[in-house]
């Protein structure tokens, strides 16, 4: 099976399971339909950065770990979509190059961030440190880290990144991925809760 067989596949799936699950009832009300909005803004330049500048180094980060976090995963796979498509009519990109994007970069490690998600909460607890700390930032180091050794074990490969350094470059991806992650969660928790799909004050802070 071709690299884009595979991403077709994974595309079908990620998408049929997140439209069963009904996303656009996350919609109701103003709360999830900023972040969509700021996602729709800011993640296409950062996933079309590499084919907009030549640079020795062209490492690609992720967002779709908090984007789970702050719509779901229901809601942020047609978002992760739709994002992969406006960075390919930004950029010189071709479609099967927005295609592995769409899928490595946003639904793989979307999906994983969901599966550890739900295992820290059944394993671990509901800790406000927890939440930020095991599913924002470590959840995220995993999450795209596995991702992308999938993605090269699947065909995709990192512009400008001989394949010898790509676990390495895979590996400070997934830190730089999760330092962002870690800390706009940290800022939200404490300033805006409600743009937290997955953030509850009665779980994590034990309020009635």
């Amino acid at each position: 099976m071709s690299a884009t067989s595979i991403n077709l596949v994974l595309l079908l799936l990620c998408l049929s399971a997140a439209l069963l699950l009904r996303p656009w009832q996350l919609l109701k009300g103003a709360t999830r339909l900023t972040p969509m909005l700021a996602a729709f803004t800011l993640l296409p330049w950062l996933w079309a950065l590499p084919s907009l500048h030549q640079m020795p180094l062209q490492l690609q980060g992720s967002g779709a770990c908090l984007l789970v976090l702050m719509l779901g995963w229901p809601l942020a796979v047609p978002v992760l979509c739709g994002v992969g498509v406006l960075a390919a009519l930004i950029s010189p990109m071709g479609w099967d190059t927005a295609l592995d994007l769409i899928v490595w970069l946003g639904l793989v490690p979307a999906t994983l961030a969901l599966g550890l998600g739900l295992a820290v909460r059944r394993w671990i607890g509901h800790h406000l440190f927890v939440y930020i700390l095991g599913r924002a930032f470590l959840g995220t180091v995993v999450s795209v880290f596995i991702a992308g050794v999938l993605g090269q074990w699947a065909g995709h490969s990192l512009p400008g990144v001989d394949n010898d350094l790509s676990l390495v470059a895979h590996w400070l991806i997934a830190w730089g991925d999760a330092f962002l992650t870690g800390l706009v969660t940290a800022i939200l928790v404490a300033y805006k809760p409600d743009w937290l799909a997955t953030w509850s004050d009665r779980l994590y802070l034990k309020k009635p």
